[in-house]
């Protein structure tokens, strides 16, 4: 028999290499799975594993689906090192997809490329507006922001299926629930030529090195985390924990939105009732499988888009459902909540005491 026994100060140890056991826990468990549905475990580990980096085409695809979970996570990260549970980066990526798409639609013959920026700008913009709303919430009545971010996902999918099976519907789309198809104007640029993979990896990656410095490097960061975690001490030091919540969900918000942009003027192309795509809840186990640190963040969303491209190759070629993506995410996140037990717990072998 073992028991957990606290450890007299958290392991540094186990805070790294927790994420790298819980992977290969979800590796196995990921086996089992295959083994269970009958189909060959080597070959299904292929399709998460091998097949989503085996040639450039493969890497270009990962990127384009690792962008938006590192900009969501990047936003999450804030609000969790504030204290702020944001729950509903999804609704934020969907208003921030509709915000952009609206501008997209605007655009005619005259249009310039500049209006990728104003894309991006309403993208970021709508999602602030949609955090907004949580963030008022929160300040005004001491509603909890989990429940109310989690229900302004749901407002904002009727929303979108509102907007185009009604007002925003393509008349020349023979009755299909989709907006028009952009126009070349507003499509997001692309890194290569018969790659679709865009400027948005870049913008991800500068972000990156941005939310680094705010984190980490500034002081509005510092007073950022503080006024979240110890509102009574942020007081005494001056530091507003309201200025920390608005902080943190408006630049979420943001992040959450600006990705929304990205997606519908990237590979999407229009506004259909398929905009969301489980980006704003997926980037949630990435912000905490990337430890909250910009850096990690970007390995655990490119794990995470494998996990992606491996489910939709499983269905294909396997005859999987679609859901085995989630049952790996799943797998993953609570593999990695099991293992960081490990950094305040060790296990310790108990031994009865023999009855006389």
């Amino acid at each position: 028999m073992f028991r957990l026994e606290q450890r007299p100060q958290p392991s540094k140890l186990m805070g790294l290499a927790s994420p790298l056991l819980a992977l290969a826990i979800t590796v196995a468990l990921g086996v089992s799975l295959f083994l269970i549905l009958g189909k060959d475990p080597l070959r299904g580990l292929q399709m998460f594993f091998w097949e989503p980096i085996r040639s450039a085409n493969a890497w270009s695809e990962l990127g384009l689906k690792a962008t938006p979970l590192v900009l969501i996570a990047l936003g999450l990260a804030v609000c969790f090192r504030a204290n702020v549970w944001n729950i509903g980066a999804e609704g934020q990526f969907i208003i921030g997809a509709l915000a952009g798409g609206f501008v997209a639609m605007q655009a005619d013959a005259n249009s310039g490329r500049i209006i990728v920026l104003w894309i991006l700008l309403a993208g970021m913009l709508g999602g602030m507006a949609w955090a907004g709303i949580t963030a008022l919430l929160r300040a005004r009545f001491n509603a909890n922001e989990i429940l109310v971010s989690l229900m302004l996902v749901y407002v904002a999918d009727l929303l979108l299926s509102y907007l185009v099976y009604g007002p925003w519907k393509d008349p020349q789309g023979y009755n299909f629930p989709q907006s028009i198809s952009f126009l070349a104007a507003t499509k997001i640029p692309r890194l290569f030529e018969g790659s679709r993979l865009n400027i948005g990896v870049l913008i991800a990656l500068g972000s990156v090195l941005a939310f680094w410095v705010l984190l980490f490097r500034s002081y509005a960061g510092f007073a950022l985390q503080v006024g979240g975690l110890a509102p009574a001490a942020a007081r005494y030091a001056g530091f507003s924990s309201t200025r920390a919540l608005w902080t943190a969900l408006l630049l979420s918000g943001a992040m959450a939105g600006l990705a929304g942009a990205l997606e519908v003027a990237g590979p999407l192309g229009q506004l259909t009732p398929y905009v969301p795509a489980g980006y704003g809840f997926a980037a949630i186990i990435v912000a905490f499988v990337g430890r909250l640190h910009p850096v990690g963040i970007v390995f655990s969303a490119l794990l995470m888009s494998m996990f992606y491209i491996g489910g939709e190759l499983a269905q294909t070629r396997l005859g999987l459902p679609k859901s085995i993506t989630g049952v790996f995410q799943g797998l993953l996140l609570f593999s990695l909540l099991a293992c960081d037990t490990l950094i305040n717990y060790r296990l310790r072998r108990s031994l009865r005491a023999s009855s006389t």
